[in-house]
């Protein structure tokens, strides 16, 4: 595990699954019909059970889903986090169609519902890298460099994790961490 602070907002990067974090939102890498799905949106929508089914119906039927790059937000249901932030990353279509704007505004706009619910600590999977096969390396500098942009200008949350299902994801964001920290220090 990586741990530091950075303008007084701790960040953590660590192996493990994102549905058992006990931080206030967890982060679910959805898709735009907000449905539930496979990866990361089927692991949270299985664990948070159906009441958050039924808030992204609810979502759905407002605003007919949430285009790529955009953020909702819902209840835990049954996770042990409280809320649930589903954003849509992009899919990957070689890195000529916007993707890492995309990519970028997932993030950021993930951090903004933080920011506007008053959430103090949020968990982030690796969005986009499954199943939408986005480059790892080049998603996690995206990620890492929204992130840093966003705790430089704000006070909120106090604590992010970025939580990565496997060793080699965890290696890939640690690194990606840590030359950023170098570049930004």
């Amino acid at each position: 595990m990586l741990k530091f602070t950075v303008n007084a907002t701790c960040i953590m990067v660590l192996q493990g699954d994102i549905t058992e974090q006990d931080t206030e939102a967890i982060v679910n890498a959805a898709n735009s019909g907000l449905l539930g799905g496979g990866g990361v949106d089927g692991a949270i929508h299985r664990a948070g059970g159906p009441q958050i089914l039924e808030e992204c119906k609810q979502i759905r039927a407002k605003r007919g889903g949430c285009p790529t790059g955009e953020a909702v937000i819902t209840s835990g249901g049954n996770l042990a986090a409280r809320y649930v932030i589903h954003t849509v990353g992009p899919i990957w279509y070689g890195g000529s169609n916007g993707e890492a704007g995309l990519l970028q505004n997932a993030y950021g706009n993930s951090l903004n519902l933080a920011r506007e619910n008053g959430i103090g600590s949020i968990a982030f999977p690796s969005i986009s890298t499954g199943a939408y096969r986005f480059p790892i390396a080049e998603a996690a500098q995206i990620a890492v460099k929204t992130l840093l942009e966003f705790v430089k200008e704000n006070r909120i949350p106090q604590e992010i994790r970025f939580v990565l299902f496997s060793d080699r994801d965890l290696q890939v964001y640690q690194q990606a961490w840590e030359r950023n920290l170098r570049l930004n220090t």
